[in-house]
């Protein structure tokens, strides 16, 4: 559809604010869902894509994922202690080190096939039980999460963006099927894999060691009890809602915008994907015709890119919300690792891949 000058500047402007208002104002920090969604009602209304169609889609693409995190927040609840010891087990048997590192590789090679929703709900409950301050979770959390938005994407049971993809290509010439982005991307995911291992394996045990007091075991307690459970559900239900309303709100801007640009520019335009689900822009930007070159510069930036902010991707949403990681905070430990993930891959992409 055509935009006004005044729809254009609108939606420009939502953008910038998306991207800088929950790091820079506490309060927008604090309650991220309804500014997300509040947003995704103004992105709509100006570009007039409201529908019964969209109002349905936006009520029903959060369900699955709700039930999931309600669901398993209710077995983590009754098998909390049991992954206690099986954690505490791995971390006294082959050393902290060697425990990071395999939590992010195994969620990152199998999150394609668990979905990411399932490996970043075992994430969310695993780090807790590591012997790593606020930061080092932080950090654990941001590696992991990269890992496995490089992981999900390789089959289109891990995540919307290998389904789009493979749907949209599964036609001549390029007849994908469930092999496709495995052998297309398959060296490149598991090199970001391993390297977000790494970096996981680099971080310090938290030295502090002290009993757990009363306020702490009622807390922890609270953590896992059916009402904190529901609210971090609903939280993520209004989350998704609200990712929904901007994508669809935002998607006649970037068709109008994405569609002149060259693969080159439209890698660095991808940095999007950290607000916008990755999804939305791939169906926009895949198109049957599409070189293979193209297809892998687009897919690496839209699926790096996810991982720097809180909203580009459903872990980061679900570990977000579990842990109460709040943006700035993300922001701190994904920028810069999002920022040298691109700049190598655009190199590497643009040496290796013709």
């Amino acid at each position: 559809m055509e935009l006004a000058l005044w729809q254009t500047v609108l939606l420009s402007l939502l953008i910038v604010v998306v991207l800088f208002l929950p790091l820079t104002i506490h309060k927008v920090e604090e309650n991220l869902e309804a500014f997300l969604f509040c947003c995704g009602l103004f992105a709509v209304t100006v570009s007039k894509t409201w529908s019964g169609h969209l109002v349905l889609t936006a009520l029903e693409d959060p369900i699955k994922i709700t039930v999931a995190v309600f669901v398993a927040g209710l077995l983590f609840r009754y098998f909390n202690k049991q992954l206690q010891k099986l954690t505490q087990k791995a971390v006294s048997f082959i050393g902290l080190r060697a425990t990071l590192f395999l939590i992010v590789f195994i969620l990152g090679m199998t999150s394609s096939l668990i979905t990411a929703i399932i490996a970043a709900l075992i994430l969310s409950e695993v780090v807790m039980m590591l012997p790593l301050n606020r930061e080092g979770r932080t950090r654990m959390v941001v590696f992991t999460c990269y890992s496995i938005g490089l992981g999900a994407v390789l089959t289109s049971i891990g995540e919307p963006l290998g389904t789009v993809v493979l749907s949209k290509l599964s036609g001549e010439p390029h007849n994908a099927d469930f092999w496709f982005l495995i052998e297309h991307l398959g060296w490149y995911i598991l090199g970001g894999v391993v390297v977000m291992s790494l970096l996981a394996s680099s971080i310090r045990a938290d030295t502090i060691k002290h009993a757990p007091g009363v306020k702490e075991e009622a807390s922890a307690a609270d953590e896992h009890s059916v009402k904190s459970i529901a609210v971090r559900a609903g939280k993520i239900y209004l989350f998704v809602m609200a990712l929904v309303f901007l994508g669809d709100g935002l998607k006649p801007l970037a068709e109008i915008t994405i569609k002149k640009l060259s693969a080159s520019c439209l890698y660095w335009i991808n940095m999007l994907s950290a607000v916008l689900d990755n999804a939305t822009l791939a169906a926009i930007e895949v198109t049957p015709d599409i070189h293979t070159r193209e297809l892998t510069f687009l897919l690496m930036s839209l699926i790096i890119s996810g991982g720097m902010l809180i909203p580009g991707n459903i872990p980061n949403i679900i570990c977000a919300s579990k842990l109460g990681i709040k943006s700035k905070d993300w922001a701190k430990h994904a920028l810069g690792i999002g920022g040298a993930l691109l700049i190598a891959y655009f190199i590497i992409l643009s040496a290796l891949v013709k």
